[in-house]
C-alpha cells in the first residue's frame, strides 16, 4: 500500500509536469487515502465500471485529479501511460474529473463544496434502491469554509446515510495560505460531532490508520462518518512538503527530476 501511495504521486507528477500545469501539492497529501480506498476497501472493477452495486468515489477536491487518475490507472481502469496526456486536447483525463470522458470516474467534480451533496444524492439513491453500496467523498480542508459542504452535512445526518464515508483531506493549506489564515474551520471533528456524524482523525499517510479507520466507519449504524486525515501538502517532496506556492504550480525539469528521486526512493 505504501508502494501504491508512492507510485500514485509519481504518475500524478508526470502528468503534471507532462502537461505544465496542475495542482501538485493537493495531489500528493492523498496517496495514502486513494490507495486505501482504490486497491482495499471499495468493490470497484475495471471490468465492469458501471456496475450498479458497485461503491462509489467523488473526489470534491476536483483539482486532485492527477492522483485519482494515478490510481484508476494502477487499478487497471485505464493504461498508465496515458498520464503523460494529463489536460492535453482530446484526452480523456481533463484537469478536473469527468465522469463522462474518464472511465472509473463516478462524479463531475471542480466547483469546490458541492461533491458532498452529490455523494449525499448518490447515498439517498442507494437506500431507496435497497443497495447496500457505499459511497466515499474526499473534501479538501479549505474546501470546508463552503456553505453548501455544511448543508449537505445536515442532510447526510438527517437521512442516517451512514454508507457515506467522507474523507477530509486535512493539510492546512489552501491556495491562498493557511486555512486558519484565511477562513478558521477548527475544530473539524466537533463540527461534525455536533452535526451528528460518527467522526474519527487520524494521521492521513498512516495506511494501518487510514484503513482502519474506514473499516470503523462502515460500522456506523445510523449516521454518516467523517475520517479527518491530517496530511501534509506536497507530501513527499522535500521542497513542496507545507508549502502554499505548490497548491497549483507545476514542476520544472530540474525540479521534477529531483521530485522523482525522492518519491522513487520511497518504494
Amino acid at each position: 500500500m505504501k508502494n501504491i501511495a508512492a507510485k500514485i504521486r509519481l504518475l500524478a507528477l508526470e502528468g503534471i509536469h507532462a502537461a505544465g500545469s496542475g495542482h501538485t501539492g493537493g495531489s500528493l497529501s492523498i496517496g495514502e487515502i486513494l490507495s486505501v480506498l482504490i486497491f482495499d476497501q471499495m468493490n470497484i472493477s475495471p471490468e465492469r465500471p458501471d456496475d450498479p452495486d458497485r461503491d462509489r468515489l467523488v473526489l470534491s477536491k476536483g483539482h486532485a485529479a492527477p492522483a485519482y487518475y494515478g490510481a484508476l490507472a494502477l487499478r487497471g481502469f485505464f493504461p498508465v501511460e496515458d498520464m503523460k496526456y494529463l489536460r492535453q486536447a482530446g484526452s480523456h483525463l481533463q484537469g478536473h474529473p469527468s465522469m463522462v470522458k474518464t472511465k472509473g470516474v463516478d462524479m463531475s467534480t471542480g466547483s469546490l463544496g458541492q461533491g458532498l451533496s452529490a455523494a449525499c444524492g448518490m447515498a439517498l439513491a442507494g437506500i431507496y434502491h435497497k443497495k447496500d453500496y457505499f459511497v466515499y467523498c474526499i473534501c479538501g480542508d479549505g474546501e470546508l469554509q463552503e456553505g453548501q459542504i455544511w448543508e449537505a452535512a445536515m442532510t447526510a445526518a438527517h437521512y442516517k446515510l451512514d454508507h457515506l464515508i467522507l474523507l477530509v483531506d486535512h493539510n492546512r493549506l489552501q491556495i491562498d495560505g493557511r486555512v486558519e489564515d484565511i477562513m478558521g474551520i477548527e475544530s473539524v471533528a466537533g463540527k461534525f460531532r455536533a452535526f451528528g456524524w460518527h467522526t474519527a482523525e487520524i494521521d492521513g499517510h498512516d495506511i494501518k490508520a487510514v484503513k482502519e479507520a474506514v473499516l470503523q466507519a462502515k460500522q456506523s449504524i445510523g449516521h454518516p462518518s467523517v475520517i479527518i486525515c491530517n496530511t501534509v501538502k506536497g507530501k513527499g517532496v522535500s521542497f513542496m512538503e507545507d508549502q502554499a506556492g505548490w497548491h497549483g504550480q507545476a514542476p520544472d525539469d530540474e525540479q521534477y527530476k529531483q521530485a522523482v528521486k525522492e518519491l522513487t526512493e520511497a518504494l
